[in-house]
Parts: C-alpha cells; sequence; structure tokens
C-alpha cells in the first residue's frame, strides 16, 4: 500500500457546466422558447415525479433487478431518446428518407396513422439577421478635377550648430558659396528634392510631391549629416507651404473676372499673365490663366487646396469665353 501511486490531486478539477454565449439565446425565436419552457413544464403533468416514482416501486434497485439494464434496453430493441439519436430524425433527414416529398408528407408523412398528428414537433428556427445596406457611393458633384500637388515646403531643427564647409567637402551632391547663398545646398534622388541647409542647423527642405515624401527626404539629409560626425536631431518638422495645380479644360475671361471681383484679385497683363486672386477662406493665392490652369499656393494642409479648388470652380464657369 505505501508503493502505490498517488491519486491526481482532486482541486485540479474544474465542476460545473461550461456557459454559453448571449448570441445563442438571441438566434432563438421566442416563440420556440416558450414552447420549449412550456415542454419542460410537461415532464411533470403525467405523474412521473420522483415521489410518485418511488411510490410506485420504480426504484433504482427493483429496475436492476427486473433487468431494466442499458444494455438490456438496448439488446431488446428499444433506441433511448439520446441526443444522437433526436438529430437523426431532423427535417433534412426526413426529407432524405425515400418517399418523403413535401406532397407525401401532407399526405401521410407528417399526418400519422388515421389522420392523427405525429408525436415530434419542430420548434421554429430563427432566421438570421438580413444584412446591412452597403455604404453609399459618393457621387461627384458639379466639380469633379482634383488638383495635383506640385511641391511641398517643410523645415526641420537638427538642433545643433553645423560646419557648412566641412558638409560641403565631405557630402556628394552638395554645394556651397558662401558669396551667393549662405547655405549648403544639398539634393537626393529619392525622393527627387533640395535641401538648404543653414549653419544654425535648421533645414528646409523642397521638392517633395507628398507629405510623407517630404518627411521621409528630411529625415535622409538629417541622416547624412549625422555620418559626418555631428550630432545630429529631428525636431519641430512642420510643412510651411504646398503648392497645388489644376486644369478647368476651358478659357478663361480674366477681364471680366477682375472687373467683378476687384477686391480680391488683381490683373496686370503687362507685368505678369496670370490673374492673382487672395482668397480669404481658406487663406490661399490663387494664379489663374486665361488658358484655364490654376496654381494654387500658400496652404499648410492638402484639404485647404482642395476646398479653394472647389470655391473658385463656380466663378470660373461664369467667366467661361464663348468659342
Amino acid at each position: 500500500m505505501d508503493n502505490m501511486l498517488p491519486s491526481p490531486a482532486l482541486e485540479d478539477i474544474e465542476l460545473g457546466t461550461p456557459h454559453h454565449a448571449l448570441e445563442e439565446d438571441q438566434m432563438i425565436a421566442p416563440s420556440a422558447q416558450d414552447q420549449q419552457q412550456k415542454g419542460a413544464g410537461n415532464v411533470y403533468s403525467f405523474g412521473f415525479t420522483p415521489q410518485n416514482m418511488l411510490s410506485s416501486g420504480h426504484t433504482p434497485q427493483n429496475m436492476l433487478s427486473s433487468g431494466h439494464t442499458p444494455q438490456n434496453m438496448l439488446n431488446s430493441g428499444h433506441i433511448p431518446n439520446t441526443p444522437q439519436n433526436l438529430l437523426a430524425s431532423t427535417p433534412h433527414n426526413l426529407l432524405s428518407s425515400s418517399g418523403a416529398t413535401p406532397r407525401g408528407l401532407d399526405q401521410g408523412g407528417l399526418m400519422g396513422a388515421g389522420g392523427q398528428q405525429p408525436s415530434h414537433h419542430y420548434a421554429p428556427v430563427a432566421l438570421p439577421a438580413p444584412p446591412s445596406p452597403a455604404m453609399p457611393i459618393p457621387t461627384p458633384g458639379a466639380n469633379d478635377i482634383v488638383p495635383q500637388l506640385q511641391n511641398i515646403v517643410s523645415t526641420v531643427n537638427m538642433g545643433c550648430t553645423l560646419d557648412l564647409k566641412k558638409i560641403a567637402l565631405s557630402a556628394r551632391n552638395a554645394e556651397y558659396n558662401p558669396r551667393r547663398f549662405a547655405a549648403v545646398i544639398m539634393r537626393i534622388r529619392d525622393p527627387r528634392t533640395t535641401a538648404l541647409i543653414f549653419r544654425s542647423g535648421k533645414m528646409v527642405c523642397t521638392g517633395a510631391k507628398s507629405e510623407e515624401e517630404s518627411r521621409l527626404a528630411a529625415r535622409k539629409y538629417a541622416r547624412i549629416i549625422q555620418k559626418l560626425g555631428f550630432q545630429t536631431k529631428f525636431k519641430d518638422f512642420k510643412i510651411q507651404n504646398m503648392v497645388g495645380s489644376s486644369d478647368v479644360k476651358f478659357p478663361i475671361r480674366l477681364e471680366g473676372l477682375v472687373l467683378t471681383h476687384s477686391q480680391f484679385a488683381s490683373y496686370e497683363p503687362e507685368l505678369f499673365p496670370g490673374l492673382i486672386y487672395r482668397m480669404v477662406k481658406p487663406r490661399i493665392v490663387l494664379l489663374i490663366f486665361v488658358s484655364g490652369k490654376v496654381v494654387l499656393t500658400g496652404a499648410k494642409v492638402r484639404e485647404e487646396i482642395y476646398e479653394a479648388f472647389d470655391n473658385i470652380f463656380p466663378i470660373l464657369k461664369n467667366f467661361k469665353k464663348q468659342q
């Protein structure tokens, strides 16, 4: 007895029934739940209560002594109402059996012998919820022209004092002429941009076509300066200006436009061939040409470019040249 192995610890066994998800209850129709509750209440309606069974002598000992064991019940052909046997008599199995067509079920399948109702009752199954309507596709308005970004100007502070002569002599694609301009001009190919690097550590990056390209280019320039031995950082990155362009695809009468909107527009064809339109909200400056080309500048975010073009497009349509 001392050499027997210890039994497994009972505290490792978790007792209780598993919890079911609330979605399972919600998938059952209310009428089906009522029938299930009524069916559960009918178990004791025929007198099969534990007290009646004990009083009539149907105790476990008497049932075993009379030979009513599970093995004898199976051998005698009595099929117990197990979940597997109940699932075997589903509507799909009934329909798949020979002769169990819908018409045959009406005549004799569902109506038992002598026109009696069968003993099997199936609870109605809740139908799945209808699919949610698709999101509406935005339809283009009167203006379906989208301006394209042409240039983004951004600034960044590298946080250290730089030796511009050392940078110009050590870095590739860099030029420095202090007599002409007090900054190193450096260029890279990917993204195709140009940087102005000042002695104070400030840098201006131009030429990018998107906000992501401008930030990536500024980081590449800062990395090049760092590899030259300077303790550079990447602080205070900010987009200072965005330039976009568009084409309205029709010629514009600039003389009529400047007379009607003289408060916001100025047009001097002897000095500059384009009309300068200064929009108040958003604060954007537009260069409008007689060919229909429009240049928008002065934005901090691209949404201001789109908003300014949507505002000016109906005005330009009113001054369209009649061909």
